[in-house]
């Protein structure tokens, strides 16, 4: 991940993100089928929670890949600082979620985990391509 290296093609964690932008749409649109308008709704902020926290993920890889002569020390820095920051992301959007939009939990709770079932499904077909 924060290797600084470049690779060709797109990375997992580019994949997995476009696999929960993907499922975003899907997932409100069920959500709204199966319980209603306010629960895809809340379903839908879920996925997109998932997908705000994933995209820092990418952004700070892409960043570390324009710079191959970074050390490891530097590296093993901006892979801590990418975690508080996805952890802060993570809180301070379901604290909105939950606090200021008024959405409901568990469907909220339930998109959220349903778009971190996007890492499975890139690792599954990880292992087909090779």
């Amino acid at each position: 991940m924060f290797t600084g290296t470049r690779r060709i093609g797109i990375s997992g964690t580019l994949r997995v993100a476009l696999v929960q932008a993907g499922l975003a749409p899907v997932a409100g649109l069920l959500g709204s089928i199966v319980a209603g308008g306010d629960a895809g709704l809340a379903v839908l902020y879920g996925v997109l929670v998932a997908l705000a926290v994933n995209l820092v993920l990418v952004w700070r890889e892409r960043q570390s890949m324009r710079h191959p002569e970074w050390d490891s020390h530097r590296l093993f820095k901006l892979f801590l600082r990418t975690g508080i920051e996805r952890l802060m992301l993570l809180v301070g959007l379901l604290a909105c979620g939950l606090g200021v939009l008024k959405l409901a939990p568990l469907p909220l709770l339930l998109g959220l985990v349903l778009a971190q079932f996007a890492w499975l499904a890139v690792a599954a077909g990880r292992k087909r391509n090779n």
